[in-house]
């Protein structure tokens, strides 16, 4: 009991020093409250760690009551899984957001709630430069990244896509399962790009 109230109450500063060996000590419970912890302390590292080890308990999840007359539910699974099942290292499990596999594809993570759809057709802005303050995470380690990788898909003119589900201030959770993919286009300096509908695969894992 006495170390399960010591995880909830970590000071932010000391949470961030917890390595994945240390984390995977936990047990389930200490180790969900401490997932709590890290996103309410904005600690996306240690948050991005207790996801990994979580999802690969049996029971590192507790299950969700779900409608019948819902359908199958979607899994969900970190984003670092996901890439993981399409065959790409990502450079940064924290602020990576795509990658190159083997075979040259390039595969990339775009939030949900970002889609637009016009006449029938699913676009996505992928990236844009930051004029004004006005998308400071271009100029980021992510956002440069995502421009090397943009750039590479034009090149291809094509790219794969994975739908990333959750809010920006804690880590997302990507629908492994689903494979958008993407035709590539630049419009002026900014890189978007379009599909038609997204397609149900088989994980590459089983």
């Amino acid at each position: 009991m006495n170390q399960r109230r010591d995880v909830r109450l970590l000071p932010r500063g000391r949470i961030a020093k917890w390595s994945k060996e240390q984390l995977d000590k936990l047990s389930t419970p200490d180790l969900r409250a401490l997932l709590d912890n890290a996103k309410r302390l904005n600690e996306p590292e240690v948050a991005a760690l207790c996801d990994e080890i979580l999802d690969a308990r049996p029971r590192g999840r507790p299950q969700a009551p779900r409608d019948r007359k819902a359908g199958p539910a979607r899994r969900l699974v970190t984003r670092g899984k996901a890439f993981d099942v399409h065959g790409v290292s990502l450079r940064s499990r924290v602020w990576s957001r795509g990658g190159v596999r083997n075979d040259g594809a390039v595969v990339l993570a775009i939030a949900a709630d970002d889609v637009q759809q016009l006449d029938g057709t699913h676009n996505y802005l992928l990236w844009a430069p930051n004029v004004a303050d006005s998308r400071p995470w271009s100029d980021t380690p992510g956002g440069t990244e995502r421009l090397e990788h943009c750039r590479i898909a034009l090149e291809r003119g094509a790219a794969e896509g994975l739908l990333l589900y959750g809010k920006p201030a804690g880590p997302e959770r990507a629908d492994a399962e689903t494979v958008l993919q993407l035709r590539i286009e630049k419009r002026g300096e900014e890189y978007w790009a379009t599909c038609d509908a997204p397609n149900r695969v088989v994980s590459r894992s089983e």
